[in-house]
């Protein structure tokens, strides 16, 4: 380490330090940029930078206004009584198969992620109405507690996704475009899944049983039942994400129609009363600051770290691991993912990928650099959705150990160790295939 890194590298530490005390994310990321600035004597008028950055980039963002949009629109559509409704549609429709009420719960998963985008509300309601029956029905509680806990993180990576509009805003990637690109990384994380499922199905019946039969129900009539109990979340998605692909709306603007959307679904389901209304609004609130200020936090942060050479320091360290281009992407994937088992998604997006971003946008890959950036985008949010699944802090365990208390924690680590495999096979994919995350926007011509 030269000299001239001390102050960088004293920064990381304390940064560190701070987040392990359990003291507030975003007034550590404040506090660790100012004290540093005065110890390392940085005149106090260059923190006027940071006042302007989050000024202009945060406080006059008009981009931001979609994520209290989308959480009300999330929180909504957990109360409207429709993921209920759809998985006892699509469990009846499977109960003969081994393995049937875990494909319910896989589908429903894609259906929620695509439609809330909150991933403790996914989780937990999940948890609530599948859990109980997947462990009456003897399934091995490995697997029904990781089925849950994975494809309830769906909602982080598939649009409209909270993470995605923040992590756009920092790379300066159009959120329409994150949006369209992370629709087939999603769809290939939900296929692996249901494969996984499919797998054990035919290999360990024993594991994931059929339910025994109850009264007998025409099929065509299930497949109807089923049908009806789409259509509110279809409708939803395409509200959002059609508008956004057909160029009708901006992201922004499909927000609000989203969130609108939601809300009269749940008039609509008779769910929709002053408490339901005032607590919605309450925890949105609440969300949406906790996000605004760990953004403030890390806009103070990295100015500070940048005036002190730390991305001087990142891309030094970088250089060192070699000349090939996937070789130092597969780096920052592998220190993003060891982060991701101390941090939060939002830390990460905020601090880490500001200062990672330029050592990739330097590298080769053969493709123009908006491309390059979007792919990047898509592989890391991938990468980031496995956060909430690895211990020792992986926020989709707690919210089911917190709901599951009979389900020893163990149990549960050991059962999401393969969706975790299946979500790196996920990135590796991302990465030697290009395609997966910008072949859609390239047909649409996006």
């Amino acid at each position: 380490m030269t000299e001239s890194y001390f102050w960088p590298v004293v920064m990381l530490v304390a940064l560190m330090a701070g987040l392990f005390t359990g003291f507030p994310v975003a007034f550590v990321l404040a506090g660790v940029g100012i004290v540093l600035a005065l110890l390392a004597d940085i005149p106090l008028v260059f923190l006027s930078t940071a006042v302007a950055r989050i000024y202009s980039g945060i406080l006059t963002n008009w981009l931001l206004i979609a994520i209290p949009l989308f959480v009300f629109m999330g929180l909504m559509m957990e109360r409207s009584g429709v993921a209920e409704r759809l998985l006892g549609s699509l469990a009846s429709l499977f109960r003969s198969l081994p393995g049937g009420y875990a494909f319910a719960v896989a589908i429903l998963g894609v259906a929620m992620g695509a439609s809330t985008g909150i991933i403790g509300a996914s989780v937990v309601l999940m948890g609530m109405i599948a859990l109980p029956t997947m462990l009456q029905n003897r399934y091995d509680p490995r697997i029904a507690t990781g089925l849950i806990a994975s494809t309830g993180t769906l909602g982080i990576l598939l649009p409209p996704s909270i993470m995605l509009i923040v992590l756009g805003d920092q790379l300066r990637v159009p959120i329409g475009d994150l949006f369209i690109g992370a629709i087939g990384p999603g769809l290939l994380l939900s296929g692996l899944f249901l494969l996984y499922l499919i797998a054990v199905a035919i290999l360990q019946p024993h594991r994931m049983p059929p339910r025994p039969e109850g009264r007998t129900t025409d099929r065509s009539a299930l497949v109807v039942r089923l049908l009806k109990d789409l259509v509110a979340p279809v409708l939803l998605i395409l509200s959002v994400l059609g508008t956004i692909i057909a160029g009708v709306a901006t992201p922004t603007e499909a927000a609000a129609i989203g969130a609108l959307g939601a809300l009269v679904l749940a008039f609509l389901s008779g769910s929709l009363d002053f408490e339901t209304l005032r607590s919605s609004l309450r925890q949105t609130t609440k969300t949406t600051a906790m996000i605004v200020f760990v953004m403030i936090g890390a806009t103070v942060f990295s100015v500070i770290f940048r005036r002190l050479g730390g991305d001087a320091m990142v891309a030094d360290a970088f250089a060192h691991i070699g000349e090939s281009p996937y070789v130092v992407l597969l780096a920052v994937m592998a220190l993003i993912f060891v982060i991701g088992f101390f941090l939060e998604w939002v830390e990460i997006v905020l601090v880490v990928v500001p200062i990672v971003a330029p050592v990739v946008m330097a590298l080769d890959f053969g493709m123009d650099p908006e491309q390059t950036l979007a792919w990047f985008a898509i592989a890391l949010a991938v990468n980031l959705q496995i956060s909430f699944l690895t211990p020792p802090f992986g926020y989709a365990l707690f919210y089911l150990r917190g709901i599951a208390p009979e389900v020893p924690i163990g149990t549960i680590y050991r059962g999401i160790v393969p969706f975790v495999l299946l979500q790196v096979l996920a990135v590796l994919l991302v990465i030697v295939f290009p395609q997966i995350s910008l072949g859609l926007a390239s047909y649409l011509g996006r």
